[in-house]
């Protein structure tokens, strides 16, 4: 029987209670979680080592107070809107690099397990070109053995990969996932593994089970500890929260996606909401749905949080 626990990303603090005091009150007192994927939204891993050192410090702290546990440290939508350690500049991506660098350390201040994220995006001329799709995929893979050398010295788990539904950011079948997983794992000094999206499964350019969340679920659950819940329909990656409105045009079933994760066999998994509102909702708003998302995952399930 699979070990599933329920968490929460807190990306929805972001610009609205980026204050640990207040994101660890809302997640401990008000949603009644314990487990907490931290966004790296809320603390850049290069701000200036003193100024990082005293929030990491606090955060940890302050989670501890609440009895929290920080279980992975992910890059939010600030950096993911970069091409990162695909760039097609040489310069950039060594840059990229060194901000990868900087959260696995940054992971180790606030006591988290392994950090990760989507960390490369392909330009379309690169992607468009085999010869240099093959060597910066080639380097993506020794930059990523790279990191998982830092985590393992820094004491970390695991390093993680978030397929998304992009081709030109890799894995978005499971066929390439697959691969990918075979290929950065050779001598890795820590797993590699992923961070799987069930709202992720919208490829334009995919048909059948690449495009079915729970077919992902059932062929690579047990290589991904942590899984990032959102209700969606299918058809864009909407990041919507668990309520009646989304609940009627979504296709993510609590009881499905467990049962599904108890079928694919793997031991022990996180599960955490991730709903993102636009900046401009209303703060009120933001929280009841959250609030209202995670009571519906309690309700249908039986699973620990």
């Amino acid at each position: 029987m699979s070990k599933i626990t329920l968490g929460i990303n807190n990306c929805f603090a972001v610009k609205r209670w980026p204050e640990p005091e207040e994101w660890c009150r809302i997640i401990a007192e008000e949603l009644k979680l314990r487990y907490v994927q931290f966004s790296l939204d809320l603390l850049d891993p290069r701000v200036s080592q003193p100024a990082r050192r005293k929030m990491s410090k606090r955060i940890k702290k302050t989670a501890e107070s609440y009895g929290l546990e920080i279980h992975t440290t992910f890059p939010g939508i600030a950096s993911y809107s970069f091409n990162q350690l695909l760039h097609p500049d040489v310069g950039i991506r060594h840059d990229a690099l060194h901000w990868c660098e900087e959260a696995v350390f940054t992971t180790s201040e606030i006591g988290a397990r392994g950090t990760g994220g989507p960390l490369g995006a392909l330009s379309m001329r690169d992607f468009n070109t085999p010869s240099r799709k093959e060597s910066l995929i080639k380097q993506l893979i020794e930059s990523l053995q790279h990191l998982a050398q830092l985590a393992v010295f820094e004491g970390q788990e695991f390093f993680l990969w978030e397929p998304t539904p992009l081709a030109r950011e890799i894995c978005h079948t499971m066929k390439e996932a697959r691969n990918f997983h075979a290929e950065v794992n050779k001598g890795s000094a820590v797993p590699i593994n992923f961070c799987l999206d069930v709202g992720h499964q919208c490829a334009v350019d995919t048909s059948g089970k690449d495009r079915d969340p729970y077919a992902w679920l059932e062929a690579l659950a047990p290589l991904s500890p942590a899984i990032h819940i959102q209700q969606t329909d299918g058809v864009l990656d909407s990041h919507w929260p668990f309520t009646p409105e989304f609940n009627k045009k979504g296709i993510i079933e609590p009881e499905r996606i467990v049962k599904t994760i108890q079928k694919s066999g793997t031991n022990e998994v996180y599960l955490f909401l991730e709903i993102i509102h636009p900046f401009e909702a209303d703060e009120k708003k933001v929280l009841e749905d959250i609030k209202e998302s995670v009571e519906y995952w309690k309700s249908t399930t039986s699973i620990d949080y």
